[in-house]
């Protein structure tokens, strides 16, 4: 009889079993064992269904997503550490704080206790580095072959500040297009880690959370009409999507683009565009020329946007769409990602 599968409850596992999901014993074990200790707080000690907890004034911002990325660790970081900068850095871009946010986990029936272990407490790293707090959360358990390793969700809340209004549409001509750091890195990092590739790299993922970065920039300059985290689908698509909901056409600039020689490399191997490719610790800031400078002094004094620069600007409106300036002085269409290009990137 395969152990895993044993209807006995077995205690001293070292690998997550069915039982660890059915709301019993081992569910409480896993709890008590691995969950508890590294999340501690007196909200989620409120030991409830959900949570209850003061709200500021302000408006307030939710956003979820679910990480599914493969490998579950990479250069630079893992699936965990991933799922709280990923929710933090996207309550970031609305313009709000982030403060509380809860976990759901799906875990494969023979996930090494120790992995998940180690996934754990470097969620709770992040959460500390940006101040933030989980406060509920949910574990489920499926057979083996159900799930690759192990599913992350996390969703969160924070606070806008009075006077802060950040959305896609508030784009005009006029704003100036400023990426934070290079691009590309998280997408080559995942590459590196995919072992049937064959393809190294020493390059880390630039996972990290970028609140502190965006809360000061919009402390200090209010004027900022949109931030966006490039993460699927690249710079190349969240542009878009931008140009789209505020009809509006982009003009890049190709020699300004930050694309490492690493990356460059790399994406030409395999037949990437830099453009496409996911990021995980770069945001897009756009805004008045007039605040540009501001701006990029603001950034540059922060780890993660120490490589910030102006990568294009808002030419006109009424058209949406997203164009770059070539090294022969031409312009090509640039579109959205039409599908695929790395699947499970995040």
């Amino acid at each position: 009889m395969n152990p895993l599968n044993c209807p006995i409850p077995i205690n001293n596992s070292d690998c997550v079993l069915l039982g660890h999901g059915s709301g019993g014993r081992l569910s409480h074990q896993l709890i008590r064992d691995i969950f508890y200790p590294a999340f501690r707080n007196p909200l989620l000690e409120q030991d409830h269904d959900g949570c209850v907890f003061p709200v500021e004034s302000g408006k307030i911002a939710y956003s979820t997503d679910t990480f599914v990325v493969d490998p579950v660790f990479f250069p630079g970081g893992n699936i965990g550490d991933l799922a709280i900068n990923g929710t933090v850095n996207d309550l970031a871009c609305c313009g709000a704080k982030p403060k509380y946010l809860t976990v759901g986990f799906i875990l494969e029936e023979g996930l090494p206790l120790a992995d998940l272990q180690q996934i754990v407490l470097s969620m709770q790293a992040a959460a500390q580095k940006a101040n933030v707090q989980i406060v509920a959360g949910d574990t489920k358990v499926v057979e083996r072959g159900k799930c690759d390793k192990i599913f992350i969700n996390t969703s969160g809340i924070g606070i806008v500040p009075e006077g802060v209004d950040i959305a896609p549409a508030k784009a005009v001509p006029g704003d100036v297009v400023i990426c934070s750091g290079e691009i590309g890195v998280h997408g080559i990092a995942i590459l590196s880690a995919r072992e049937s590739l064959g393809f190294e790299t020493n390059m880390e993922s630039d996972t990290a959370a970028l609140n502190h970065l965006l809360n000061r920039l919009l402390e200090e300059v209010p004027e900022v009409h949109v931030l966006r985290d490039p993460t699927r689908g690249g710079v190349a698509t969240t542009l878009n999507e931008i140009a789209a909901s505020a009809n509006i056409e982009i003009i890049l600039d190709e020699t300004a683009l930050p694309v490492s020689e690493p990356v460059r490399a790399a994406s030409e191997i395999f037949g990437l565009d830099p453009l496409y490719i996911a990021n995980e610790g770069v945001v897009l800031v756009i805004l008045p020329e007039k605040q540009a400078e501001k701006a990029l002094s603001i950034l540059h004094q922060f780890p993660e946007g120490e490589k910030a620069k102006i990568i294009g600007k808002v030419n006109s409106q009424g058209k949406a769409q997203v164009k770059l300036k070539t090294l022969y002085n031409n312009h090509r269409i640039i579109s959205m990602l039409a599908g695929e290009q790395l699947p499970r990137i995040c």
